[in-house]
């Protein structure tokens, strides 16, 4: 990543020399090692602080040592050797809290989200107003379900891009997206100064063109734009005559300062760059330009007053592309959280993508995709594997109008980043299905089946022999499959192609109900002796509903039946009582009286024992008509109670399929 100066701790030890009792002497021995720290010089700092370690006999002094070695590892990339540093710090009893929240931080990168779990629950119950203690809970159980189920991109790594340095946020330059602009330390880059904070050397912006085979020619400095300074991020407008970049230069205390740059196309080259706007002096950093289409709004990182956390995501806009930019906003807390927001990017169509390591993700910076909803609100959505990984992912480019291009990952690690191709192929989606008759679930031949798609398209096929049929879907659809044939009531079933990222076929079965059958209506449930009908049965008396109203030409007749107990003629009363109640209901829905009959047969028709109800009681055998005597018979109090629950039932039959709707 471009080290756009040192993130904000949450405790710095130089404060904490100002308390405690130690002499001169043990001040002056981590001073230099302080010093580099403070200027972000992480690399140097390391061994300044190891030896200042050795030097030093107060404990509270020794442990913030220790913890900020960890953090230069951190900062740096290397999780491994932060983890190792930050579980010394916690042996050794370091007293402020944020020292779990970065060993947890560490674990997640490192891919051990069991044991970061803990340490996040850990910093949360001492410092509950932090969210980043309950966001590193959710983003371990998250991690896990997302890299068990990745999304349909493939991610590749660009060779023809990385050297053994860091190579990370690369740009198109231009419409065919067959030039690419990269930041880069490799060892061609211009400044021959070493970068204190990774040891290797200021990073410069790289160029590499493909040609008409494909191959990506051999990266080249970018020479009208790097310096002997840090070069960096370039972003580029719509139209390409207009470049903004990043360049850090070392201040008088040899803090780097970092502050954004411009410049315009001149034929093949750019011209000389100039600073694009200074909000606050060199004391503060500005960096990582993005660019909005029209050219309006400009995206960038800083750490300036009046942020949510360590570097926050801001904006600026102007009325025309030659005018002022405007004050500086801050994106608010729906981009911006306590910790690191930074590398955002606009897509050719608007949207907002960025980097962030306080979200829900799997470790370290995570790409998000940022929409604003109808009251201006941003909806966020995690790349998810294989886009982001448990380390560093950031700085992505779209090609136009394809979804397509690069981004920057260190994923391999070693704390080097680079670059990796990405692109979501077209998705395929299709439906296979089979219609089967309901009863006896045999396939049924020469249905007619059509799809419906919210799209406004209508697509028909005719069953096979085996009841199959088939249909190729498009995304963001959603669908209705509806089978009918003569002598069954129409069915259907629905499935949806929205959200989803992945290509995939549907598996579908329309079963058909035999209008020379009574068809059962499951569910109907009534208090003992009473007919009013009980919440639970609402759910399958509107699916009766949808099928009258999908068989518009459809009469039945609602039957109610009891099980033997209690007086013939009661049993008669409250059946019919029951069957009225469901016509009751069904003609609130909508229903024409005139298309429902209910009767009441009260214990005259035992139900008789299909497959269904067999594999449902095996107690009970194919055929058995369940009769008061043959229950009677059965062995305890339990088997009978189940048999009188299943002659206890609502049923329908069709009455005629030639009905004329009035309307």
């Amino acid at each position: 990543m471009l080290y756009i100066g040192k993130p904000v701790q949450l405790f710095i030890v130089a404060l904490m020399f100002l308390t405690l009792p130690v002499d001169g002497q043990r001040k002056q021995k981590d001073a230099r090692a302080e010093a580099a720290f403070e200027a972000g010089e992480y690399f140097e700092a390391i061994d300044l602080f190891k030896n200042a370690y050795n030097k030093v006999n107060d404990r509270d002094q020794k442990t913030a040592i220790l913890f900020k070695i960890g953090e230069c590892y951190r900062i740096m990339g290397e999780a491994r050797s932060a983890e190792l540093w930050y579980r010394k710090a916690i042996r050794d009893e370091y007293q402020d809290p944020v020292i779990f929240l970065r060993y947890a931080q560490t674990l997640m990168i490192n891919e051990d989200y069991e044991a970061a779990a803990a340490e996040f629950e850990r910093y949360k119950e001492l410092v509950p107003d932090d969210p980043r203690g309950s966001t590193g809970i959710e983003s371990c159980q998250a991690a896990i379900q997302w890299i068990e189920n990745p999304t349909g991109y493939i991610v590749e790594d660009m060779r023809y891009f990385n050297s053994r340095e860091r190579d990370f946020s690369p740009a198109f330059v231009n419409e065919s997206a067959t030039e690419v602009y990269f930041t880069s330390t490799r060892e061609d880059a211009a400044g021959n100064e070493i970068h204190g904070a990774t040891g290797q050397n200021f990073a410069d912006i790289f160029v590499s063109t493909m040609d008409r085979k494909g191959k990506w020619s051999v990266p080249v400095p970018v020479e009208s734009l790097n310096s002997e300074f840090e070069d960096g991020t370039p972003a580029l407008t719509s139209d390409f005559s207009v470049i903004y970049f990043t360049r850090c230069k070392k201040g008088k205390n040899q803090e780097l300062s970092c502050q954004i740059y411009r410049a315009s196309a001149s034929g093949d080259e750019w011209t000389n760059p100039e600073v694009e706007f200074d909000t606050m002096g060199d004391s503060i950093t500005n960096a990582h330009p993005a660019i909005s289409p029209d050219g309006l709004t400009m995206y960038f990182v800083s750490d300036m007053p009046g942020g949510h956390g360590e570097n926050d995501i801001w904006k600026v806009t102007r009325d025309n592309q030659q005018g002022p930019w405007g004050e500086p906003k801050n994106l608010g807390e729906g981009i911006n959280t306590p910790g690191n927001e930074v590398y955002p990017y606009v897509h050719p169509d608007g949207t907002l993508y960025f980097s962030s390591d306080s979200r829900i993700g799997l470790g370290g910076l995570d790409i998000y995709k940022a929409t604003q909803d109808e009251t201006g609100g941003w909806i966020l959505e995690n790349m998810k594997p294989p886009m982001n990984s448990p380390a560093d992912d950031f700085g992505i480019a779209f090609e136009k109008e394809q979804e397509r291009g690069f981004f920057s990952s260190a994923r391999r690690g070693r704390g080097n980043d680079e670059i990796y191709s990405f692109v979501l192929p077209p998705l395929n989606f299709s439906v296979a299905g089979q219609v089967r008759d309901e009863k006896t679930d045999a396939p049924l031949r020469g249905a007619k089946v059509r799809s419906v798609g919210s799209d406004g398209i209508t697509v028909e096929t005719t069953s096979d022999d085996e009841g199959s049929f088939r249909f190729m879907l498009k995304p963001a659809t959603d669908y209705v499959f509806i089978a009918s044939q003569d002598g069954y009531l129409s069915g259907k079933v629905r499935e949806s192609t929205k959200g989803l990222d992945q290509s995939r076929e549907f598996q579908a079965t329309i079963y058909l109900a035999s209008t020379e059958r009574v068809i059962d209506l499951p569910n109907i449930f009534y208090d003992f002796a009473k007919w009013d009908l009980r919440p639970e049965s609402m759910v399958s008396l509107d699916n009766l509903v949808e099928t009258l109203n999908d068989n518009p030409n459809v009469t039945i007749e609602l039957m109610s039946h009891t099980d033997s107990r209690g007086t013939p003629a009661d049993n008669i009363e409250l059946s019919q009582k029951r069957a009225q109640s469901v016509v009751d209901y069904l003609i609130s829905k909508g229903i024409s009286a005139d298309r429902l009959q209910a009767r009441g047969y009260g214990e005259t028709q035992p139900k008789v024992v299909d497959e269904k109800i067999k594999e449902q009681y095996d107690f009970l055998k194919l055929g058995q008509v369940l009769t008061e005597s043959f229950i009677n018979q059965l062995e305890g109090p339990e088997l009978q109670e189940k048999a009188h629950q299943v002659n206890r039932r609502t049923e329908f039959r069709v009455l005629s399929t030639d009905y004329i709707p009035k309307n």
